[in-house]
């Protein structure tokens, strides 16, 4: 069991590399607004710059709504340049000058959502949607209500540091030591969570408890398949911790379902009702979950499952179903909120008189002792709002059966005091350990859910400290202009590779694109080590002896998560794997499953054969197109021999990747697909860099209009398309692949596919990246219908 000093060094390590985490975020965005020029930081996707404001609406809880664009009177294009701004996001809007900085000093930014109104500071708010021409700010109302936006005709929206974030995230590992490590302070804290079961479990103080055999259970769902099932019995039977791993379109999120609702209900197995809290890495996946809980039929009894949801308006998905379950519109309109209303009426009241603008005031304030009466009057009346506002929330929140929200939103204040039987984290491979501890210590049993082989924490500072270490090397890219070469058929054999293979990391660290580790992971699988003429055989290992002892040991990064560390720990006890996958053709599953699932992936019966002809809205013009466009499950257009040379977009090493002639490939297969009747929302287009988004989408765009989704990996994981066009962008005479060596970054594109999945690339480039990637593009020219870019 985990000694004192290992416990010790274990949440010493996690602070410290929370703190690194936390410094490289701060340096890429508030200490950069100090210093960078608004050019730089737009490369760097922090900024978006000459906008325009659109207009000005009223959203969810009073929030102001901002909208802004690019004036055609300053811009040829309303598109964005590529950026990093997602939906719940902290930016300022700022008056648009064409100085050497974006202002004199970076000050932190303040609480989220709040707006200030002075001209030097510009507006803080919460990103709260975004499309490729329009990006949306929600703010909070001025405390004055007659009090106006100060917001300039010409501005820009820079991104901010979140640091309440990682405040929690230090609050939960202090906890954490205070409760693993208890001492005489320890003990007076009225507030500290106890030390369960559970918390002994995850820590390696303590083993698992013997699981309890659940077998008559009576399913809700009768489609479930045998492994969805065993999942569910492992996890119902798991006194403490259960992780259930979901591969691609295995029904991981079906399960989860399925799993709340035997929680929920009384059963054999499940003597009351329990109370759950539903988290997530993302606010994506928690409002999936949410939706599929609200489509859920009414139970006999007829009482619907009571949820709500906590969370930022901004950053919950904008669908009526789901806004009405939010904490904030269930508050609204209970019994109890007319109280707090009258309340906040009359210290708006208060407030106008004091700035001058209530009735018969003619524009001045109070002044002497009056005012100094009126400002204890305010403050008496926000202490009395605060008190039955808290009242009107802790009402909705105990009626709740089920409680969803971010990991991090888990943290909030109204959530502090609640207590539950069980939190589910879904997405737990998403999610760095720490900010799994915030709901962990709200309840007495845990379930992870997620899959260590597709994407990572995204995790700033380990590309900081690659970068630091390759400074020394050559970094050094082929820039050629792109040449449009006629035919291009036997070049690639004829071709001999350098001996060196690209040892360094991508030059986009900072940049606007996915920014991930680019470990490969590959060297001691014995898959992606063996000759690529020899069949990829299935070897699992469990990564904990027989009879050997659980030992806590220290993170290497924060990629490693709480679900990854627990299997290390306790062995492949601890899960269960969901194994028949209701997503991919056959022969789109065939490499992930056989390399990254040791071959324990099955195809349902009703998607193993399907392909894109047999959808109703296809047809081709010939039996010929038909087979070739609509009859084929894997296509891979090879750029090999072809200079179809990268480039790199942007000043030095701060731009972006793209490749113009790759682009037009994959326009050109669009084109076909679409030509045969494939849908625009049937298809998805996936590249690893932003350049490249921007690029296709100039190019697709205009011809196939915005229901032809363009993007990144990171955008699409947990969804699918019917077909799926992944563009490599990587094609230089140094073979450098940068982070396209990241074999969970590559799973997740490949495994977006249903029916059709067509790969443009340079193998010649591509091969020697990394074992992994060499066996990849070996398996392409065996299996799937090899093109050559230079002969379409």
């Amino acid at each position: 069991m985990a000694t004192e000093d290992q416990l010790k060094a274990f949440i010493a390590r996690q602070h410290e590399l929370l703190n690194k985490e936390r410094e490289a975020e701060i340096e890429r965005t508030s200490l950069l607004l100090s210093n960078c020029p608004p050019k730089l930081l737009e490369q760097k996707g922090l900024c978006l710059a000459g906008l325009g404001i659109s207009s000005v609406g009223i959203g969810l809880g009073g929030k102001t709504l901002v909208e802004l664009e690019r004036p055609t009177a300053y811009h040829t294009s309303p598109l964005f340049p590529p950026h990093t701004f997602r939906p719940g996001d902290l930016a300022r809007i700022e008056e648009h000058s064409s100085g050497a900085s974006v202002q004199k000093s970076a000050k932190p930014p303040k609480k989220s959502g709040v707006a200030e109104k002075t001209k030097n500071d510009g507006v803080e708010g919460v990103v709260y949607k975004v499309t490729d021409t329009r990006i949306v700010i929600a703010v909070d109302p001025p405390d004055t209500s007659g009090e106006d936006l100060n917001l300039p005709d010409r501005c820009r929206v820079v991104k901010l540091a979140n640091s309440v974030t990682y405040d929690r995230m230090d609050k939960a590992l202090d906890q954490l030591e205070k409760v693993v490590l208890p001492n005489s302070d320890a003990k007076e804290d009225k507030f500290l969570p106890k030390q369960t079961p559970l918390v002994r479990v995850l820590m390696g103080m303590a083993p698992p408890s013997e699981r309890v055999l659940v077998q008559d259970i009576s399913f809700f769902d009768q489609s479930l398949n045998p492994s969805q099932q065993e999942a569910i019995r492992f996890a119902l039977g798991s006194p403490e911790v259960a992780c259930i791993h979901g591969p691609p379109g295995t029904g991981k999120t079906h399960t989860l379902i399925e799993l709340i609702r035997q929680l929920t209900t009384v059963t054999p197995s499940n003597p009351k009702p329990l109370r759950l809290l539903v988290c997530g890495a993302s606010n994506l996946s928690v409002d999936n979950i949410l939706e599929r809980l609200l489509a859920l039929p009414a139970p006999a009894s007829g009482t619907k499952l009571r949820v709500t949801r906590v969370g930022h308006p901004a950053r919950v998905m904008a669908h009526d179903d789901v806004i009405e379950t939010t904490l904030e519109v269930q508050a609204s309109r209970s019994d109890q909120a007319a109280l707090a209303k009258d309340v906040k009426n009359e210290l708006e009241a208060a407030l106008e008189a004091l700035s001058g603008k209530g009735k018969g005031a003619k524009g001045k304030g109070p002044r002497g002792l009056e005012r100094k009466k009126m400002w204890e009057e305010v403050r008496a009346l926000r202490k009395e709002y605060r008190r039955r506002e808290g009242g009107v929330v802790e009402g909705v929140l105990k009626e709740s059966q089920v409680v969803l929200a971010t990991c991090h939103s888990s943290g909030g204040r109204q959530v502090r005091s609640q207590n539950f039987d069980v939190v589910i984290i879904d997405e737990a491979t998403q999610a760095v350990e720490a900010v799994c501890w915030i709901p962990i210590f709200k309840a007495q049993k845990l379930i992870l859910a997620g899959d260590p082989m597709q994407l990572p924490p995204t995790i700033i500072s380990i590309n900081k400290d690659k970068k630091g270490k390759a400074a020394g090397d050559t970094k050094a890219t082929s820039s050629k202009k792109p040449q449009v070469v006629k035919s291009a058929a036997a070049a690639k054999s004829a071709e001999k590779p350098p001996a060196a293979a690209d040892k360094g990391e991508d030059n986009d660290v900072g940049s606007a694109d996915e920014e991930q580790s680019g470990s490969s992971d590959d060297e001691g699988d014995p898959a992606l080590t063996a000759d690529p003429e020899e069949p990829l055989k299935s070897t699992p290992k469990d990564p904990r002896k027989a009879g050997s002892k659980p030992v806590l040991r220290p993170p290497h990064s924060l990629e490693t998560t709480l679900f990854e560390r627990l299997e290390k720990m306790y062995g492949p006890g601890i899960k269960r794997m969901l194994t028949v996958q209701y997503r991919m053709h056959a022969q789109i599953a065939a490499f992930p499953s056989k390399v990254m699932y040791h071959s324990k992936l099955t195809n349902h019966p009703s998607v193993e054969a399907h392909l894109l002809r047999d959808l109703p809205n296809t047809k081709a013009d010939s039996e010929d197109d038909e087979k070739e466009i609509l009859g084929t499950p894997v296509v891979f257009y090879d750029t090999a021999g072809c200079e179809y040379f990268e480039r790199l977009e942007g000043d030095g090493d701060e731009g972006s990747r793209c490749n113009e002639n790759e682009a037009y490939v994959v326009k050109g297969w669009v084109d076909q697909l679409i030509g045969a009747g494939v849908l625009p929302t049937q298809i998805a287009v996936i590249t690893p860099y932003q350049a490249q988004v921007t690029l296709l989408t100039s190019l697709l765009r205009p011809v196939h209009g915005p229901e032809l989704e363009i993007g990144t990996v990171d955008g699409m994981q947990g969804r699918e398309k019917e077909a799926v066009v992944i563009s490599l962008v990587r094609s230089n005479e140094k073979r450098e692949i940068g982070f396209l060596k990241d074999k969970r970054r590559l799973n997740v594109a490949m495994t977006r596919a249903r029916r059709h999945l067509c790969v443009v690339g340079d193998s010649s480039t591509v091969q020697h990246g990394s074992p992994f990637l060499k066996n990849w593009m070996a398996w392409l020219e065996a299996n799937a219908d090899v093109r050559y870019a230079g002969l379409d």
